[in-house]
């Protein structure tokens, strides 16, 4: 996997996008630091693409709750417990809409 500047991306644009096709996906850097992947697609899988690349985020979301929520001890909660916090969450919405 190939590995390229926004200062890259900008200035060698031609460059880059005739690459893309043979490397399949490169890695954006700014500062050094990953910010987005460019990934080769056709016209006849870009459907099935976009559909893969959400749900890979859709599981990046639910690993980052669950993580979130194990740290904050909540993965242990009850059901009589996550009732009542939505109950008493309901009843603060309510009286914030007055």
């Amino acid at each position: 996997m190939k590995f390229l500047s926004v200062r890259d991306l900008r200035g060698k644009s031609a460059r880059v996008w005739k690459e893309l096709p043979r490397e399949r996906e490169m890695i954006v850097t700014n500062h050094g630091r990953p910010v987005a992947i460019l990934s080769a697609v056709g016209e006849g899988d870009l459907e099935q693409s976009l559909a893969a690349w959400r749900r890979v985020r859709g599981a990046q979301a639910i690993a980052a709750i669950q993580f979130d929520s194990a740290r904050k001890g909540t993965d242990r909660l009850t059901m009589d417990q996550i009732d009542a916090e939505i109950r008493k969450s309901r009843q603060e919405r309510r009286l914030r809409r007055r």
